[in-house]
């Protein structure tokens, strides 16, 4: 790898880290010295870029630095043409819409020698069968969840059982033919996930729940991970194969 690209891609790899990396896990990465990191480190802290750390602690990109728009390599490219692909044949009018969009920007924005990485990409996604309609205006949930604010559901289970609950949302899942809302019932004061196409109407409350949906999301993962590492323990366990004393 040539030098001046692999300082675009300690760049990288420090702006996508939520957390210090140190020059060991950057290395690695990139299948380099850790010595090399230090001193490229060093050479990108003398250009100014805002890397804040030190050896031995790991470092972090500061907020704020950008590079020039779309200097993406081809592979970068493909991830980002196979994923808005799949976002158009599955997300909602408005997202799909932005994911064709996105793909026009991309091709009339990079290098000549990649537009044919966007045009003629040499992946796809599958294609769509047997989607579930629904009637939940899910652009309007998802400017709902960076608000924070409260959902008012009509919801028709799988047993064709009607009930109305405020939920707190925070998330929308993807699945080949549906869509999953989860939120913080309060009905039931726990989490709980919504196939969108199973909601017979909903009310946009003004309200705001506490906290942020980000907070919620993660809370909601933790218990996730926890139930499978819980589930995990109880299928390894041996059996009292003799029954109960």
């Amino acid at each position: 790898m040539r030098r001046a690209d692999r300082l675009f891609q300690i760049i990288q790899v420090l702006r996508r880290s939520s957390k210090p990396l140190t020059a060991d896990a950057i290395a690695a990465e990139l299948e380099t010295s850790k010595r090399t990191i230090y001193r490229d480190i060093a050479t990108l802290m003398g250009q100014r870029v805002p890397i804040r750390g030190e050896a031995g602690l790991g470092y972090v990109l500061e907020g704020g630095f950008d590079l020039p728009p779309l200097m993406l390599t081809s592979d970068e490219i493909e991830a980002a043409v196979l994923g808005a692909q799949w976002v158009a044949g599955r997300g909602d009018p408005a997202l799909a819409r932005a994911a064709r969009d996105l793909v026009a920007k991309i091709a009339v924005t990079v290098p000549e020698h990649l537009r044919p990485v966007v045009l003629e990409p040499a992946v796809a996604s599958p294609p769509v069968w047997d989607v579930k309609p629904e009637t939940l205006d899910m652009s309007r949930v998802r400017a709902w969840i960076h608000a924070g604010r409260k959902l008012e559901l009509h919801y028709r289970d799988e047993q064709e059982r009607e009930s109305r609950r405020v939920i707190w949302p925070f998330l929308i899942g993807y699945r080949e033919t549906t869509r999953l809302l989860v939120g913080w019932c309060e009905m039931r004061g726990d989490f709980r996930t919504f196939r969108t196409d199973r909601v017979i109407d909903a009310e946009f409350l003004e309200d705001r729940y506490p906290g942020r949906p980000a907070v919620l999301r993660a809370r909601w993962y933790a218990a996730r991970e926890a139930e499978r590492k819980a589930r995990g323990c109880d299928e390894s366990r041996p059996r009292n194969r003799a029954g109960p004393q």
